[in-house]
């Protein structure tokens, strides 16, 4: 890849974070269509985030103090500062603005602006809740995309057929397991599932793992245990009626 071309993606990604300032002030988010829904990831981070943004702020006052009698050191470590504390916002600002968003025919996952993933519905062959904490992104590939928050993925889908990822600066990659992080995951695998559902035209049952319930849930009988033992007043009274 030329020099120009990865100037040209850095350009870009700067402006798409800026712009995510704007949507953020404006409580807008990008890319979600109605009837579209939007699953966030922002909450992970955000702690971080602006505690990083505490500190910035902080050391951009402190600056500004000590170089007073500089006016022009001043002035550009002040560009520097603000700058920095914008990115450290736009971070977040990308995030929230950037939710995954589940449609009727397609998954998006998104990095912020970085990056995002399309995910064909009749393409998941599962998804689960998988809790995990990324040590550090895979280098090798290995048909595996993981879009981490705060060190850590909790869902993931598995493809019957592959899906092409494509990286900030321009790198196409083959996956077939994507792991992803949702503020809410497991409502997250609940409405894929009941989305890959109505895209395959079958209901979702009420019951089913994953889809609103389980049967303990629904106050089905333990495995191996009869109905008749669960506490009733009969099963009760049966020491009595021996004696």
């Amino acid at each position: 890849m030329s020099r120009g071309t990865v100037l040209r993606r850095l350009a870009a990604h700067e402006g798409r974070w800026l712009m995510s300032l704007g949507w953020w002030v404006a409580r807008r988010r990008i890319g979600v269509a109605p009837g579209e829904r939007a699953l966030g990831y922002a909450g992970a981070q955000a702690a971080l985030v602006y505690g990083l943004t505490f500190v910035c702020v902080v050391e951009t006052v402190g600056l500004g103090v000590l170089l007073a009698g500089m006016a022009v050191v001043h002035e550009v470590m002040l560009f520097v500062d603000v700058y920095t504390v914008l990115t450290v916002l736009g971070f977040q600002a990308a995030a929230v603005t950037r939710p995954h968003v589940l449609g009727a025919e397609e998954l998006r996952l998104r990095d912020g602006p970085r990056r995002e993933i399309r995910i064909p519905l009749e393409r998941i062959a599962s998804v689960r809740y998988d809790l995990r904490f990324v040590r550090e992104q895979r280098k090798d590939g290995g048909e595996v995309a993981e879009l981490a928050v705060a060190g850590q993925t909790s869902v993931t889908v598995e493809l019957s057929e592959p899906v092409v990822a494509v990286r900030l600066l321009g790198r196409r990659e083959t996956v077939r397991t994507v792991r992803f992080h949702a503020d809410e995951a497991r409502a997250a695998v609940t409405a894929v599932r009941e989305g890959m559902a109505a895209r395959a035209g079958v209901p979702a049952a009420e019951g089913a793992p994953g889809a609103g319930g389980t049967p303990e849930a629904a106050g089905a009988p333990e495995p191996g245990r009869a109905p008749e033992a669960a506490g009733t007043p009969e099963a009760a009274e049966a020491p009595l009626k021996q004696a």
